[in-house]
């Protein structure tokens, strides 16, 4: 029997979530008035009748990913924590703070080098919500 991921997840879950990932549909995401991704992307994720905002850009040395609070968000932003390492930076916004994400978002900010983690949201709540999105 093999033990948790780096993560910290199961092997077997962490499989499925990456084997979601790949059912993953992307399209450009619509403008927004105030948009956010002025100097990065805007995409929105399908997967099983769901859908998420996607937003990543960079600022200075850091790049930000912005999603939808909801489970198909919650799975793209673990894919890329499995892909990158975990975020220096993890927070929430709450409903109707940000124009592009009017349910809320959950941003995740990686940075070269930095040791210091400011993470509001627990790996464990990311995982449950993302277990919503697996079909």
């Amino acid at each position: 029997m093999t033990g948790p991921t780096p993560l910290g997840i199961d092997p077997g879950l962490l499989g499925r979530f990456r084997a979601a990932g790949g059912r993953i549909a992307w399209r450009e995401a619509p403008a927004s008035k105030k948009g956010r991704a002025r100097s990065g992307t805007a995409r929105i994720a399908h997967l099983n009748d769901e859908e998420a905002r996607v937003e990543e850009r960079s600022e200075g040395p850091s790049s930000i990913l912005t999603v939808d609070s909801g489970p198909v968000g919650a799975l793209v932003l673990l894919l890329r924590w499995d892909e990158r390492g975990e975020p220096v930076r993890l927070v929430t916004h709450e409903a109707g703070a940000l124009a592009a994400f009017p349910s809320g978002a959950l941003e995740a900010g990686w940075t070269d080098g930095s040791t210091e983690r400011s993470l509001a949201v627990p790996l464990a709540d990311l995982v449950g919500l993302a277990r919503y999105a697996l079909a």
